[in-house]
């Protein structure tokens, strides 16, 4: 937990966006796995943490932009919970520890809603998006669950992207803690990737360090031999020598903070030329989308101008043909790279996703782009100082994905398709880095991960 001020400052800022009435911040509670007392990893409502910074179940917080007040509901432990869990902190000290001084049992929170309402005031709350969390909002409100996504607060959604954006010291270092786990997981990956080893042994592996650094994976890992498949979770196969292992993975640390990195390696530590060739377009990307990222550009911008050079390095091995700034025009390297640049990263390894990515990605200026691949950018708009962000490019062959463009015509004036075809096996390419937005530029947080193809070679065979 942060100092009591920072809590209290970022509810201060909130007031000062303008809103009138009270705004709902649900916490969480436990998810059953198989029965109620058997449950999944608890993990705490970020915006509730955010504002209130208590990480235990059961609790409500409200902010009165009228009056400036603060509340939290919750209830106390009884006996009976005390016997399992050992002695409690009453909810009146919890709240003390963020600056809240009304606390009430979590019933007092219908009466208060009932109450605002009743006066006429508007009644604030993000999208839910766990079920609990929805039945509670439809019997405070009154709307139906169906209908609380579309009823949410756009005023609240807009004033909390716009603080939760810009990450304040204490949140960078904790990135950068989440960062130095990730380092570990992913060194380790390397030196796991041996012909022979079963890939679920890697993957329950790197996340024990995640564990073991006292938080958990920020989300569940992608570790595979098929790295076409861009978010692959399967985790069955044995690692055979001479296959390409991406790994993205990143740890959380004990206040939730993420790190998101990904790395690709050859099983047993030498990279075909095949490979390096197209590792090394990869990483040029990788280090030029980097080189871009500087506050008062779109990452829209940077997107694009990665994909020329996934386009360009394409292009020399006769891959993809024709005009470079043209062939992305079109949107034909996104056969190769179909997928968005970068997202926010924060308390959340896809920061405030929950609220919209339209309001975190974008903005009225900097709109989503409707082609395929750039669709799917979740980050476009412009960049500011303290934005943490992740640069991620990739190259992809997708069999059945090179099949249809090839059967339908697409782009057939800037991709080879019979050079296409001697890469179907291939498998995919990503790389990617967590970035801080700086005054003047930016940097990359923690010490980055092992991404020349030499020192990669080194650890794997190491």
């Amino acid at each position: 937990m942060f100092e009591k001020s920072t809590y209290e400052n970022r509810r201060k800022k909130l007031k000062n966006k303008g809103l009138n009435g009270i705004a709902i911040f649900a916490g969480n509670i436990d998810s059953p796995m198989n029965y109620t007392d058997n449950t999944y990893h608890f993990r705490q409502d970020s915006s509730f943490l955010y504002f209130f910074g208590l990480d235990f179940q059961g609790l409500a917080g409200v902010i009165d932009f009228d009056s400036g007040e603060d509340f939290l509901f919750g209830d106390d432990f009884d006996i009976a919970d005390i016997i399992w869990m050992g002695p409690q902190v009453p909810l009146k000290e919890n709240a003390a520890k963020v600056g809240v001084e009304k606390c009430s049992a979590f019933s007092k929170l219908f009466e208060l809603v009932a109450e605002t309402i009743k006066q006429g005031r508007k009644v604030h709350y993000l999208p839910p998006y766990r079920g609990e969390n929805k039945i509670m909002l439809e019997k405070l409100l009154g709307i139906p669950i169906k209908l609380l996504k579309e009823n949410a607060s756009v005023q609240l959604i807009k004033a909390v992207v716009d603080i939760r954006s810009i990450k304040e010291p204490g949140e960078i270092a904790e990135i950068e803690k989440a960062c130095a786990t990730g380092y570990q997981m992913h060194v380790t990956a390397m030196k796991m990737a041996q012909p022979g080893v079963w890939e679920q042994k890697i993957a329950g592996t790197i996340e024990g360090i995640a564990l073991a650094g006292g938080g958990m994976t920020a989300f569940p890992i992608i570790l595979s031999q098929n790295g076409e498949t861009l978010h692959n979770h399967d985790h069955s196969k044995i690692l055979k020598e001479g296959n390409l292992m991406v790994t993205d993975a990143g740890a959380e640390s004990l206040l939730h903070y993420a790190s998101d990195f990904t790395r690709t390696v050859p099983v047993g530590g030498k990279f075909t030329q095949k490979q390096r060739e197209i590792y090394e377009i990869v990483l040029a990307a990788n280090n030029h989308g980097t080189a871009l990222t500087k506050p008062g550009v779109t990452y829209l911008s940077v997107h694009l101008a990665v994909a020329e050079i996934i386009a360009g390095g394409l292009k020399e091995l006769g891959l993809m043909k024709g005009d470079v700034k043209e062939a992305v025009r079109n949107g034909a390297h996104a056969m190769f790279f179909p997928h968005g640049l970068g997202h926010m990263m924060g308390l959340d390894v896809h920061d405030m996703e929950d609220l919209g990515q339209i309001y975190v990605g974008y903005d009225d200026e900097v709109r989503p782009v409707d082609q395929f691949g750039t669709a799917y950018l979740r980050l476009g708009r412009k960049l500011q100082p303290g934005f943490v962000i992740t640069n991620e490019p990739g190259i992809y062959f997708i069999p059945a994905l090179i099949d249809k463009w090839k059967n339908e015509k697409i782009n057939t004036d800037f991709i080879n398709f019979d050079k296409v075809n001697e890469y179907r096996n291939f498998g995919g390419i990503r790389l990617e880095d967590d970035i801080l937005v700086t005054e003047t530029g930016s940097r990359i947080l923690g010490e980055r991960v092992p991404i020349y193809p030499d020192e990669i070679e080194k650890i794997v065979k190491g």
